[in-house]
């Protein structure tokens, strides 16, 4: 029996779409669907609204931007298309993308696009007991996963049409300095302005990059459709919402960012939605020595990406608790994002202590 843990739920109040509305939109571009759509909402993410587009004979996903303030560079629904329809030929594990509208001509009065609704299994912090994995079973899941993020930095953007998608030169700097100003712009008065952090991240910046690929910006096991024949093997990566061309390990730093141990901070333990500490997962240190091995990157001061990736991660919730703070969201599930952006910023000053740099 396969686990829906990629459940849908009724629409939040205030985030409903007008059925005949979408339904018109589906149709004009995509026949032989039958009936009106029945639409229900995604329970998982926190960013992007997803909704499931239910017609008798096929499901669609819509997705769209939040309600309310945005970051000016956020939440681009195009970017996320365009990503993965250059992507799709030459690495498999992405959605098909049917249309998208800008906000110009969208009636839904944002940009959004629809694609295809991929079927499998879909992990929260847990493995399934029914599942009955052990050592064995949990390492070949967490090899898979990062392997499969080693083959997204190995895509050839230039061939596969992503070329003009960013400017991977600079992405470092544009980044750490980007991600500073924003955590500016959502301050609360609840949360700590985490100055020294952000200083630290300035004056510790790598004087270069190690390469450039195609980076998926929010990589994690929660975010990966696997199959359900076989859940060693991964169908789909969701949530390419910022995605970018840039220098990999940034990407990487990101990904071990949400990646829990054994010795962390019990804080970033409970936070943790992903099975990091089932039997047979690695360790962030083993699993950028599989990565260095298998790129041939230098991971020497691999300690500053991962604290970029830890603030960036606060800054994100932060932004989403500020529009829970000022009732731009009625969504309840946010309103203790505030206790959690001090956590995750006190975990990256526990990492630059440890840290070398």
């Amino acid at each position: 029996m396969t686990e829906e843990l990629n459940k849908t739920v009724q629409v939040r109040e205030g985030e409903e779409l007008d059925a005949q509305v979408i339904d018109k939109i589906i149709k004009d571009r995509i026949g032989g669907l039958e009936g009106t759509p029945t639409i229900r909402q995604f329970a998982s993410g926190h960013s992007n609204l997803t909704y499931s587009i239910q017609y008798g004979n096929k499901n669609f996903v819509l997705r769209r931007p939040p309600f309310g303030t945005r970051p000016k560079s956020g939440h681009s629904m195009i970017r996320e298309f365009s990503v993965m329809n250059g992507l799709k030929p030459t690495f498999p594990a992405v959605p098909e993308t049917y249309f998208h509208m800008t906000e110009e001509e969208s009636p839904l009065g944002a940009e959004f696009y629809v694609m295809e609704q991929v079927d499998g299994r879909k992990l929260d912090r847990t493995i399934p007991e029914s599942w009955g994995f052990g050592e064995e079973e949990g390492r070949k899941l967490c090899l898979s996963f990062f392997h499969k993020l080693i083959e997204l930095h190995k895509v050839d953007f230039k061939a596969a049409g992503l070329a003009d998608f960013g400017k991977p030169e600079g992405y470092v700097e544009r980044q750490v300095m980007g991600w500073n100003r924003r955590y500016e712009k959502v301050i609360t008065d609840d949360v700590e302005s985490f100055e020294d952090v952000r200083k630290w991240l300035d004056a510790h910046m790598p004087s270069g990059e190690v390469g450039h690929s195609v980076l998926h910006g929010d990589y994690r096991l929660d975010n990966v459709i696997l199959c359900e024949e076989n859940p060693f093997e991964i169908k789909a990566i969701l949530d390419w919402e910022i995605s970018a061309l840039g220098d990999p390990l940034m990407d990487l730093g990101n990904t071990l960012a949400y990646w829990s141990q054994r010795g962390d901070p019990e804080d970033m333990i409970r936070m943790c939605m992903q099975p990091c500490l089932a039997p047979g997962m690695l360790t962030r240190e083993e699993i950028c020595e599989i990565y260095a091995k298998e790129t041939g990157y230098d991971l020497a001061k691999f300690d500053y990406y991962l604290v970029y990736g830890v603030f960036r991660l606060a800054v994100i919730l932060q932004q989403i608790y500020y529009r829970y703070y000022h009732g731009q969201t009625k969504n309840k599930a946010f309103a203790g994002f505030g206790v959690r952006t001090n956590q995750i910023g006190n975990y990256a000053r526990y990492l630059i202590e440890k840290s070398n740099i």
